[in-house]
C-alpha cells in the first residue's frame, strides 16, 4: 500500500459540496496517517511472517507457540490487507471536547481506556497505532467505541456528533453526520467547524445498495438497538427475536466476534471457543466473510447436519425435520419418515432412551468366571464383577468408561494375587509376582477376554439406532413411554434407512456411547509414549556414561521426571480431532424458532455453561410457534434466559411489507412484523408464470449488478435457462430463510400450502426482497 497522496473521498457529483476541504480536510490528514501506518505494518507483518515460516518448527510446545504465532502474524496481516483504509468506519466526537478542535489522531491509550483526546476519535474494526505509539483507530468492540454505535438523540452517552463512513472500493463515496448537541449547531442548521447535516439520508441510502452472493459489510451502520444487544454479557442463553429484515443474523455474527474479544473465557481456544449454527447451507455460503471480515478466522460455522457424520447420506429437505403441531406431515421430502414418526422422532426424551440403550449393556454378569495363570486359577464373582463396573464415573460415554472398568476389574484380581510368592525358597527367597507380568497373565486368559467384551461391548451409534428400529422389545425397554402403537410406527424394514429425523437420535447415541475407537488410539499412544521413553532413557544414560563429573546439566538429567520431560511428543500418534464435537464455551444459533426439543439436547451437549444467542422470529416458526421463548428453553434445559427484541425492519421496503404483512396475520394475528423505515418507490408487481425467463433476464439487463432468487415450492423445476442465468439462485422458502436479493420473484405462492406453514412460506419468500417483488401465478 502506498501513502495516501490524494483525497479518500470520492463523492459524487450530487454531493459535491460535501467534499468541501472545511468539511474533510480534517478525515484526510487523520487518513494519510492511517495510510503511512498500515504500510509500515504490513511491511513489517509480512517480514516477521517470512521469517517465522522459515524458522525452526521446534518440537512439543515450541512447535505449538510457532504455529499461534503464524496463525497470529497471518490473521492480522489478512485484517490489513483485506481493507486497507476502510479499516476506518466512522469519528465520533465528544461533547466535553467540541468539533472545533483540530485533531491529529494523538492519544496513546489502551482499546479499554476512555479516549480522553481532543478532536474525533476515530473508530476502526481494529485499534491500530502509530510507530509513536498514537492512537489512530480505536478497536470498534472496546468499551470506549460504545457511544459510537449506541448513541441516541434521547441518550447521546457523551457525544456532540457521529460521522459514519460508506466506502466503495476503498473510497468515501458518501457520509452522514448525526448531532446530538444543540449548542455546536449554527444558525443554519450545520455543524459549527464541520459537516452539514445530512443525519440520515446516506445511511438510508446505504441500506438499499445492491446485494451480492455473500452478505455485504454493514459493521458502518450497526444501529444502537443492534449494538446494545451486541454488547450483552454471555452469561446464560441472549434470546434475540425479531422479524424479517431486523437484521438478526448481523447481531448474531457480530455479537460472536465481540465475545471473543471481550470475554477471557471464550478467548481460550482450548476451552472450546464459539461456534455459530446456521439453518442450511446457503446460509453458511452468504455469511462466510462477515466473521473474517471482522478479524476472526477461527470460528467454527456448520448446520445441524454438519454434526452428524450419517448427513451425507440422507436426502436434504432443510436439514431441520418439519413436524406441525398436529403432527401430520408438511409435504416436505424428508426420507421416510410420516408425520407421526417425525413428531415421536422430535421429542427431548430420546436422551433418556439413549442412556437406556447405552445402560442395557453394563449389567455386570452375574455368574463366576474361572480365569488361568501361570501361578494358580482365580475366581472373579458376581460381587467382583458389580465392583469392576461401579468404578465407571458418572457422565463418562460408555465406550470411554470400558477402561475404567477393566482396569477396576484386573486390581479386584490382582488383590487375590496379593499373598502368592514366588521364587526359590533355598536361593534368594520369596517375591511377590511383578504386577506387568500378573496383568499380562490376566490378559491372555481367552475367558476372561471374551466375557469382558461381551459384558462391556464396544458400541456403535448407528448400531443402537438401528436396534431400536427393528427390535420392538429393545424399543419399549428404552423408551417405555412410547405405545405398543408408537413403537410399531418407528419400526422400519430397513433399521439404516436414515432421515432426517433420525441425525438428532444418532448424535445422542453417538454422545452418549463416545467413540469406539478412543480406547484402541489410548493404547497407542501410551505404547508410542513408553517407546519414546525407553529410547530417550538409553541417550540419557549415553550422556551420563560420558560425563567426567555429575555437576549442572548432566546431574539434572538423572532425575526421572527430566527423563519423562525430554520425551518427544512429536513422535506420539495424533487423533483427528472432531473440531465439531466440543465442548463449546458459547454457541450462537441462527433461525432457531425451527429447531426441535431434541436438536436443541444436540446443541446442549455441546456446551455444558448453557451461554447461547438464540436469534429467531417466532412468527417464522413454520410449524407453529405456540410458547414464549422462555417456555420453550426452560423446556429443553435452560436455566437462564433473557429476551432481546428488535422491531425496526432495515431491509425490506415498505411496499414489500405492506403486501407480506396481511399475509402472516392471517395466519398469526400477534405476529411480530417489524417496522420498514424505507421505500424503494418499486410497487409489488404481479404477472403470469409464463413471463418469468423474460421478466428475469430484462432486469438482468438493466442492472449490472445485484443478485435474484426465484422462489418455488418443492417441486417447482425452472427451465435450463433460469438456472443458467448469472446472479440468480432457484430456492424453496426454507432454504431462502436468512438470505436477502434485490429482485425475489415467487412461483404460484399459494401453492406453498396451507395453515401456518403455507403462511409462513410465502411471507419468508416474500421479505427475501431488499428491492422488488414480482408475485407470479399460473392462471
Amino acid at each position: 500500500m502506498n501513502s495516501l497522496t490524494t483525497s479518500a473521498f470520492d463523492l459524487p457529483e450530487h454531493l459535491a459540496a460535501k467534499a468541501d476541504e472545511g468539511l474533510v480536510g480534517d478525515d484526510d490528514r487523520h487518513f494519510a496517517a492511517i495510510a503511512a501506518t498500515l504500510e509500515r505494518q504490513i511491511a513489517e507483518l509480512t517480514e516477521r511472517l517470512v521469517a517465522a515460516r522459515r524458522g525452526p518448527g521446534g518440537k512439543g510446545q515450541a512447535a505449538m507457540d510457532r504455529d499461534l504465532e503464524v496463525h497470529r502474524l497471518t490473521a492480522r496481516l489478512g485484517t490489513l490487507s483485506r481493507f486497507g483504509l476502510d479499516l476506518c468506519l466512522g469519528r465520533m466526537v465528544r461533547a466535553d471536547v467540541g468539533a472545533g478542535a483540530e485533531s491529529d489522531g494523538a492519544g496513546a491509550l489502551d482499546d479499554t481506556d476512555d479516549p480522553g483526546q481532543d478532536g474525533p476519535v476515530y473508530i476502526g474494526r481494529l485499534g491500530l497505532l502509530d510507530s509513536a505509539g498514537r492512537r489512530l483507530l480505536l478497536d470498534w468492540r472496546s468499551p470506549a467505541a460504545e457511544p459510537f454505535f449506541g448513541a441516541t438523540h434521547a441518550n447521546p452517552m457523551g457525544l456532540a456528533s457521529r460521522r459514519r463512513y460508506r466506502w466503495t472500493l476503498g473510497r468515501i463515496t458518501d457520509y452522514w453526520e448525526e448531532v446530538f448537541t444543540a449548542d455546536v449547531i449554527d444558525g443554519d442548521g450545520a455543524l459549527k467547524g464541520h459537516a452539514a447535516l445530512d443525519d440520515q439520508s446516506a445511511f438510508i441510502a446505504s441500506l438499499g445498495a445492491s446485494r451480492s452472493p455473500r452478505m455485504r459489510d454493514v459493521l458502518g451502520t450497526i444501529q444502537a438497538d443492534q449494538d446494545a444487544i451486541i454488547r450483552a454479557g454471555s452469561r446464560g442463553a441472549l434470546v434475540v427475536d425479531g422479524g424479517p429484515g431486523t437484521g438478526k443474523t448481523v447481531v448474531a455474527l457480530h455479537r460472536a466476534a465481540y465475545l471473543l474479544y471481550s470475554d477471557p473465557r471464550l478467548r481460550q481456544r482450548q476451552r472450546g471457543g464459539v461456534l455459530v449454527v446456521g439453518p442450511h447451507q446457503p446460509y453458511l455460503g452468504y455469511t462466510a466473510d462477515v466473521l473474517p471480515s471482522l478479524g476472526e478466522e477461527g470460528v467454527q460455522t456448520c448446520t445441524l447436519r454438519d454434526l452428524v457424520p450419517e448427513s451425507a447420506g440422507v436426502p436434504e429437505s432443510a436439514g431441520i425435520p418439519d413436524v406441525t403441531d398436529d403432527g401430520t406431515d408438511d409435504g416436505t421430502d424428508d426420507g421416510t419418515d410420516d408425520g407421526l414418526v417425525k413428531r415421536l422422532k422430535a421429542s427431548a426424551r430420546w436422551v433418556e432412551a439413549m442412556d437406556g440403550a447405552a445402560t442395557f449393556y453394563e449389567e455386570p454378569p452375574t455368574v463366576t468366571l474361572t480365569i488361568s495363570t501361570p501361578w494358580s486359577d482365580v475366581r472373579l464373582t458376581a460381587d467382583d464383577w458389580a465392583q469392576g463396573f461401579d468404578a465407571a464415573q458418572a457422565g463418562v460415554p460408555h465406550n470411554e468408561a470400558r477402561d475404567q472398568v477393566l482396569e477396576e476389574l484386573l486390581t479386584v484380581l490382582a488383590e487375590k494375587f496379593a499373598d502368592v510368592r514366588i521364587g526359590d525358597p533355598d536361593g534368594d527367597g520369596y517375591e511377590e509376582i511383578p504386577a506387568p507380568a500378573l496383568r499380562a497373565a490376566l490378559l491372555r486368559d481367552r475367558g476372561f477376554r471374551t466375557a469382558f467384551a461381551r459384558a462391556w461391548p464396544l458400541l456403535d451409534a448407528p448400531d443402537i439406532v438401528a436396534d431400536l428400529w427393528s427390535v420392538p422389545a429393545y424399543l419399549h425397554r428404552c423408551a417405555p413411554w412410547l405405545s405398543r402403537q408408537e413403537v410399531a410406527a418407528l419400526q422400519r424394514a430397513d433399521a439404516r434407512a436414515w432421515t432426517s429425523a433420525d441425525l438428532p437420535l444418532l448424535d445422542l447415541a453417538r454422545q452418549r456411547l463416545g467413540d469406539p475407537q478412543a480406547a484402541r488410539r489410548r493404547r497407542e499412544q501410551a505404547s508410542a509414549a513408553a517407546a519414546e521413553q525407553e529410547r530417550m532413557s538409553h541417550v540419557v544414560d549415553g550422556l551420563l556414561a560420558a560425563e567426567d563429573d555429575f555437576e549442572g546439566v548432566a546431574t539434572m538429567l538423572m532425575g526421572q521426571d527430566m527423563r519423562d520431560a525430554l520425551v518427544d511428543a512429536d513422535a506420539l500418534p495424533r487423533t483427528d480431532a472432531d473440531l465439531l464435537a466440543g465442548p463449546f464455551a458459547h454457541i450462537v444459533v441462527d433461525e432457531a424458532q425451527e429447531l426441535t426439543d431434541v436438536q436443541w439436547q444436540m446443541l446442549l451437549a455441546r456446551c455444558p455453561s448453557r451461554s447461547f444467542t438464540v436469534v429467531g422470529d417466532r412468527a417464522q416458526a413454520r410449524n407453529g410457534f405456540t410458547e414464549s421463548w422462555q417456555q420453550r428453553l426452560g423446556r429443553v434445559g435452560f436455566d437462564e434466559i433473557r429476551l432481546a427484541g428488535l422491531s425496526i425492519n432495515y431491509r425490506t421496503p415498505q411496499e414489500v411489507m405492506a403486501q407480506a404483512e396481511p399475509v402472516i396475520r392471517a395466519a398469526l394475528p400477534d405476529a411480530n412484523v417489524p417496522t420498514s423505515i424505507r421505500a424503494s418507490g418499486l410497487p409489488v408487481t404481479r404477472a403470469a408464470v409464463a413471463e418469468l425467463e423474460p421478466m428475469l433476464a430484462g432486469w438482468l439487463d438493466e442492472h449490472a449488478e445485484g443478485t435474484a432468487c426465484v422462489i418455488g415450492a418443492a417441486g417447482f423445476q425452472p427451465s435450463p435457462q433460469v438456472r443458467a442465468f448469472p446472479r440468480v439462485q432457484v430456492l424453496t422458502p426454507t432454504l431462502a430463510k436468512g438470505l436477502e436479493f434485490d429482485l425475489v420473484m415467487l412461483v404460484d405462492p399459494d401453492s406453498f400450502g396451507d395453515g401456518i406453514t403455507g403462511a409462513v412460506d410465502r411471507y419468508v419468500a416474500m421479505t427475501r426482497a431488499t428491492r422488488q417483488l414480482v408475485l407470479l401465478t399460473s392462471t
